[in-house]
């Protein structure tokens, strides 16, 4: 903790350093890519439930997880006064698994108890102000022991004469490999170490349509939809599914999914101190699920730079066709899991967050503008409880 807390130190002492170097003044437009914005972000999850994929739907989810990311902005305008932006992410998350520590049955701690996943990711941006329009493109990719997903977006967006509405349209792709890690009692010819693992490929690819508009000074609202289509190795050859007959098998799924996600936003601003803010979203697939999530968000600033912000999620879904319970399966199904995330049931996500914006910056530093922190408690209705807290440093 010693050493993030030097390191944000750091990075505010040279970003002051950098602004006095930098003349502002309104006439002047930069034309040299400058930094406008870090965000750090720094997460902790701890999750128990009952019913672990891994052991066919029975066993522990105990789970933790601590993740970090940083996350870059820089602007330039160029000779035409098109704005640019560039955002540069970089995630990095450690779990242990008390589950997939069971992938072996027979060893007292595998290597597939603890991971560490890498996620960067690269967007760019250019606005055209006077015309109200925006495009972009970006990359991705995402790594892990058993996972490798490398992804592409483009996006276009235009906005209204008055300003007060904009489309969005983005197309996204993501390029998948699945390393077939079976459990221990599964695999054949004595393999399943390193780059004796078979892998699979699995890949995604999604549309996105927007439409947000401004109705009068305290309503916004926005309509959201999605189209994608994932094709491929959709299943996890680590999870068990235990038959009636007490046989094992690994996780069969379809080889294709598609989905359909609709969405809803309203923010509404009752004075100056107070904003609701609500999300709705109906979800439907071709396996059998269809959901139900309803996001509500109260905003409340106590002072010009002092806020509370208590929210509550609840979700509701259908389970999937190919989904039974531990030694439920027969040999007469021709896709089945124990997967319990694919099943029926709600869950509630319920807390709070707090955040600090103080004029001058965080403990006297002016470019350290921002800190905020949050807490979460998760349920689901399927014996399985989790929570999360997070922390976020803004530099300006």
């Amino acid at each position: 903790m010693k050493k993030v807390f030097l390191t944000v130190l750091g990075i505010a002492v040279l970003l002051k350093s950098f602004s006095q170097q930098t003349p502002d003044t309104a006439a002047f437009q930069s034309k040299k890519l400058k930094i406008e914005e870090i965000n750090l972000v720094s997460s902790y999850y701890n999750q128990t439930g009952d019913h672990a994929a891994v052991t066919g739907g029975i066993g522990t989810q105990q789970l933790t997880d601590i993740a970090n990311v940083i996350d870059v902005k820089l602007v330039k305008y160029d000779r035409k006064l098109r704005k640019h932006a560039f955002d540069l992410e970089v995630g990095i998350d450690h779990y242990t698994s008390a589950s997939s520590d069971q992938v072996d049955l027979k060893a007292n701690s595998s290597a597939s108890h603890a991971d560490t996943r890498i996620y960067p990711s690269l967007t760019w941006s250019m606005e055209n102000e006077q015309k109200g329009t925006t495009i972009s493109a970006g990359v991705s990719s995402s790594t892990e022991f058993d996972y490798q997903s490398f992804g592409a977006n483009i996006g276009f967006s235009k906005k209204t004469k008055d300003r007060n509405g904009e489309f969005t349209a983005k197309v996204q792709a993501y390029f998948d490999q699945v390393k077939l890690v079976t459990p221990t009692e599964l695999r054949t010819g004595g393999g399943g170490r390193g780059d004796e693992y078979g892998s699979d490929n699995r890949n995604t690819f999604a549309a996105s349509l927007s439409w947000s508009q401004v109705i009068n000074k305290s309503l916004q609202v926005m309509f959201l939809a999605d189209l994608v289509r994932q094709q491929g190795f959709l299943s996890l050859p680590f999870y068990r599914v235990y038959f009636a007959d007490g046989s094992v098998h690994e996780e069969k799924l379809p080889g294709s999914r598609f989905k359909v996600p609709l969405g809803f936003r309203a923010n509404y601003f009752l004075s100056d101190h107070f904003i609701i803010r609500t999300y709705y979203r109906y979800y439907k697939d071709d396996w059998g699920v269809s959901s139900h999530t309803v996001n509500l968000e109260v905003p409340l600033k106590i002072t010009p730079f002092f806020s509370v912000s208590p929210f509550y999620r609840f979700y509701s879904q259908s389970a999937i066709k190919y989904f039974k319970p531990f030694e439920k399966h027969t040999a007469a199904d021709e896709y089945y899991t124990s997967n319990y995330d694919l099943s029926k049931f709600n869950s509630n996500f319920l807390g709070a967050g707090i955040r600090l914006a103080p004029p001058n910056g965080v403990l006297g530093f002016p470019h350290w503008n921002m800190i905020e922190l949050r807490y979460g408690h998760y349920t689901k209705n399927i014996a399985m409880n989790a929570n999360v807290v997070s922390l976020n440093l803004r530099f300006k």
